[in-house]
C-alpha cells in the first residue's frame, strides 16, 4: 500500500502497512490536492507555490500561469488538463502541461463579482475539480466562496448550479454523470440532476464544517469539524467526528483514534482499503475490527492519493 500525501509542509510518500516511515519527496509547503488519474501520467500536487507533476520521483513545476494552484483535473479521454487557482481562474493545457491557455468563459459567471472571502485576501479559488466518464465532456467546478458551476463543453462556457446549495465549497465528489456530493463549510449536499436542485444530507447531525467526502462500495464517508479552522483550540481541538451512511440518506457515528481533538480532512481507497488522513497528520485506515491508526506524518494532511 504506497500513498503519495500532501500535507502542510510539502508532498510525501510513505508504504504501508506502517506510514511512520514516510518521506517529503517535495519541498513546496501547503500542498492543497494531490491526484492520480487513470489514462494520464504521473502524480499531481496543487500548492500555493505551484502545480507539479511526479512521473517517478522527481516532481516538475508544469508552470500553470497563476502561481497559486488549488485544484487540477484530467480529462476522462486523457486529453485534457485543467488546473484550478487562488485568485478564482481556470486555465487548460492541450499538451499534457507544454503550455496553458484561460477558459475565459469562467469569469462570465453572473455571480462572479460576488466571489469572496476575508479569510483568502477577499479573493475566491477554484478548490475542486471533476468530471465523469459517462460525461465526459462536463467539468464540474467548486469555487471557495462561490458555489458550483458546471460546463458542458469541456470548460468553455459556464452555467451557475449555486442554488440551494452554501457557497463555501471545498470539494465536489462526481459519483456519476448527474450525482455530486458537495462538502462545504456549513452543510454536506447532494445533487442528482447535475446541480440543478441541491438535497442537504447534514439535517440531522451534529456538525457542518465538511472538508470532503468518499463513496465506497456503496457507503458515504464524511467527516467534520463543529467549525471552521479558526476554532480548533482547547481542549477538543477541531472537535471532529465521523459519519458514515449506508444508503446516502441516513448517518451513524463512527469512533476513530485522534478524536475529537482530529478532524479528517482527506481520504483515499487503496487496494480495496478506505484510508484517512486528519490535520494533526494522523493515517487512519479502515479495518474488520474498526478504524485503526496506520502511522504518523509531521505535518498536518490535506490529501491522499493511493499510488
Amino acid at each position: 500500500m504506497t500513498l503519495v500525501i500532501g500535507t502542510d509542509d510539502g508532498v510525501y510518500r510513505a508504504s504501508g502497512p506502517s506510514f511512520d516511515d514516510a518521506t517529503r519527496e517535495l519541498d513546496c509547503g501547503r500542498v492543497m490536492r494531490v491526484r492520480k488519474f487513470a489514462g494520464t501520467d504521473g502524480v499531481f500536487a496543487c500548492s500555493k507555490a505551484g502545480l507539479y507533476r511526479s512521473s517517478g520521483g522527481e516532481w516538475t513545476d508544469i508552470e500553470v500561469p497563476r502561481e497559486e494552484v488549488y485544484s487540477v483535473l484530467a480529462s476522462p479521454d486523457g486529453e485534457r488538463l485543467y488546473a484550478g487557482t487562488h485568485p478564482a481562474h481556470l486555465y487548460v493545457s492541450d499538451d499534457s502541461g507544454e503550455s496553458w491557455r484561460e477558459l475565459e468563459g469562467f469569469q462570465d459567471l453572473p455571480s462572479r463579482e460576488e466571489w469572496f472571502t476575508p479569510r483568502h485576501r477577499n479573493e475566491a479559488h477554484i478548490r475542486s475539480l471533476g468530471a465523469h466518464p459517462d460525461a465526459p465532456d462536463r467539468v464540474v467546478a467548486g469555487v471557495e466562496v462561490g458555489g458550483v458551476h458546471v460546463s458542458e463543453d469541456r470548460g468553455e462556457n459556464w452555467t451557475e448550479r449555486r442554488d440551494g446549495l452554501q457557497d463555501d465549497v471545498h470539494h465536489v465528489l462526481v459519483r456519476g454523470p448527474e450525482e455530486f456530493v458537495a462538502s462545504c463549510g456549513d452543510g454536506l449536499y447532494r445533487t442528482r440532476d447535475a446541480g440543478q436542485s441541491w438535497n442537504r444530507l447534514d439535517g440531522a447531525l451534529s456538525h457542518r464544517y465538511f472538508r470532503e467526502a468518499l463513496i465506497h462500495d456503496g457507503r458515504l464517508y464524511a467527516a467534520a469539524a463543529r467549525s471552521s479552522p479558526g476554532t480548533w483550540s482547547g481542549a477538543d481541538g477541531a472537535d471532529g467526528a465521523l459519519f458514515v451512511s449506508e444508503d446516502g440518506e441516513s448517518f451513524r457515528r463512527d469512533s476513530y483514534p485522534g478524536e475529537p481533538e482530529e478532524v479528517i480532512l482527506a481520504w483515499t481507497v487503496e487496494e480495496g482499503t478506505v484510508v484517512a488522513g486528519t490535520n494533526e497528520g494522523r493515517v487512519l485506515v479502515d479495518t474488520d475490527d474498526g478504524w485503526e491508526t496506520g502511522g504518523h506524518l509531521p505535518a498536518g494532511i490535506r490529501s491522499l492519493s493511493a499510488v
